[in-house]
């Protein structure tokens, strides 16, 4: 068998595309990987321009091959997209190198490129199962919220959502709004932290002109704007005493009275609060008032904390980089095994806000396809002797026996219902166990009869 047909042979065995080019950027080579991801035969692509039948979204403004050629550096799985032959979209990973002949001069270029469409369709399923409106979370207690959200959303109750900053309070409000049958009526958000009582009051229910100096005209209150719709009134816990009795009047009622107005104007709203503070505690101390406390906490949710969900961490990473890259028009696949170590190992005192805003911060510093180490914030990198085990954080492995583990215990030895909590299938659970070494609890869950 002659080289040249060999090399063909061996190179149309490959799963992946690849193609070479000489120095002239005309195409040498094209596999039959490469003929079925981009719709162009090997006869067509040959002997043409690389750029008229590899028609990349980086081959004008970022060629990874002209880049290797220039610095003659290799590039590993670089992110892109393609248009192919029938005009789909088609996602690729791209790797390149310096091609060269025998005596070690430098020929061309070689290019694999892998077609990412089944992997991308997955993560969307993935995303889709544990996608609640904007809310990501696959943690046995995300789960719960979301099963309770929809009758939430059904009535008509008044609402309170407890939970520390951070932890998407509003997300939350938006969705039962968007859930309920006032869905086509406005939703209006008030930050009662943010204004003082005789602003925050004429915010809330409106003013009537020469009500005070400056009120040259009517103005509706946000309880008015809300007519039909949902109110949000967050932070809550921020209002003054004098304030929680006018808001105690609007909810008993349902009448708001507009600075300097002498007649109660009836509203149709349904009412959410939020706090990120302890309101069952502000009314032990008195600070609080409890018929208001009763009267908005007729629905309660109860939000979790980044660190008390750690499992949808991951999760939470794939979401934010599949915004950021829509944003900012980038294609970055995702983190490294040491990086997603180190996120699952921070403690999150912002939760959900902090985590985006670390992912916001390596889009700015990334220039790859992959969010390594050095694009993280220096609080999270890794510091220390490289041999100093507790300034490291835990390896993925770990992180995973820990947290089948604590399935299994929570679970009082359940396979299935662990399997279930951590979103895989029982038979893999087995199978890990088996190959993490993982201590289980002697009762498998069940209750046995005596």
């Amino acid at each position: 068998m002659n080289e040249p047909r060999r090399e063909t042979i061996i190179l149309d065995s490959i799963n992946e595309g690849v193609f070479t080019v000489d120095l002239d950027w005309r195409i040498t080579s094209f596999n039959q990987a490469a003929e079925r991801i981009t719709g162009v035969s090997a006869e067509e692509a040959i002997g043409s321009a690389c750029c008229e039948v590899f028609r990349a979204s980086i081959c004008e403004t970022d060629c990874v091959l002209w880049r290797t050629m220039e610095t003659s550096q290799p590039i590993v799985n670089a992110t892109a997209h393609i248009i192919n032959q029938y005009g789909e979209r088609i996602p690729i990973r791209i790797s390149t190198a310096l091609l060269r002949d025998e005596a070690g001069e430098i020929v061309g270029g070689v290019e694999t490129f892998q077609d990412l469409t089944q992997i991308e369709e997955l993560q969307k399923e993935l995303h889709a199962r544990y996608t609640f409106e904007d809310i990501v979370g696959q943690s046995p207690a995300m789960m719960q919220l979301f099963d309770i959200l929809p009758l939430v959303a059904d009535s008509s109750s008044t609402a309170l959502i407890e939970g520390p900053s951070g932890t998407g309070k509003e997300i939350f409000a938006r969705a039962i709004h968007n859930l309920s049958p006032r869905k086509k009526k406005p939703f209006i958000a008030v930050n009662c932290a943010a204004l003082p009582d005789t602003l925050l009051e004429s915010e809330l229910f409106g003013h009537k002109a020469g009500a005070f100096t400056d009120a040259k005209r009517d103005k509706p209150g946000r309880f008015a704007l809300a007519d039909g719709g949902t109110i949000f009134l967050d932070e809550i816990g921020d209002i003054s005493p004098a304030m929680q009795v006018r808001l105690l009047r609007v909810l008993q009622e349902r009448v708001v009275e507009p600075l300097g107005g002498v007649k109660p104007v009836p509203v149709d709203v349904r009412v959410i609060a939020a706090t990120n503070k302890n309101l069952a505690e502000l009314v032990r101390e008195g600070t609080f008032r409890d018929d208001l406390y009763y009267r908005i906490r007729v629905v309660h949710l109860d939000l979790p904390s980044l660190a008390q969900r750690r499992e949808d961490i991951p999760l939470l990473t794939e979401h934010l980089i599949a915004k950021f890259n829509r944003l900012q028009g980038k294609a970055i696949v995702g983190v490294s095994d040491e990086v997603l170590a180190q996120l699952m190992d921070h403690d999150y005192p912002g939760n959900v806000r902090e985590l985006e805003n670390i992912i916001e911060q390596a889009f700015v510093l990334c220039r790859g396809g992959v969010i390594e180490l050095n694009h993280l914030p220096p609080e999270l990198r890794p510091t220390g002797a490289q041999g100093d085990d507790a300034s490291r954080p835990m390896s993925l492995e770990a992180l995973e026996k820990h947290f089948i583990a604590e399935a299994l215990k929570r679970r009082n030895g359940s396979r299935s219902r662990a399997a279930k909590d951590l979103g895989i299938n029982p038979s893999t659970l087995y199978r890990k166990i088996k190959s993490l070494e993982i201590d289980v609890p002697e009762t498998d869950g069940r209750q046995r009869r005596t």
